[in-house]
């Protein structure tokens, strides 16, 4: 009974380990700016930290990465707070 429980714990953990292995790096485009495009604005500024001429070309010329090799984490605040604002947002 206990080699077996150890045989299922190992594999448990080997599986967990691998399903862990999570992506590091996402691609976070913007991939349409939607009807409000002054909230998109405001956000992609926000993110990016580029005055408002660089933000508005951006959203205008969408769709394009707004940032490259971010945490999992990070992207999904990004495109959370950007799809508030009415973007549509695609992880790469």
């Amino acid at each position: 009974g206990v080699a077996i429980a150890r045989r299922v714990a190992g594999s448990g953990a080997a599986a967990k380990k691998k399903a862990g292995e999570k992506r590091t790096g996402f691609d976070v485009e913007l991939t349409d700016a939607g009807a409000e495009k002054i909230g998109v604005i405001k956000v992609i500024r926000e993110i990016t930290g580029s005055d408002l001429k660089a933000a508005k070309d951006f959203v205008d010329g969408a769709p394009g990465i707004i940032k490259k090799g971010v945490s999992g984490e990070e992207a999904e605040d990004i495109k959370k707070k950007l799809e508030e604002a009415g973007a549509k947002v695609t992880l790469k």
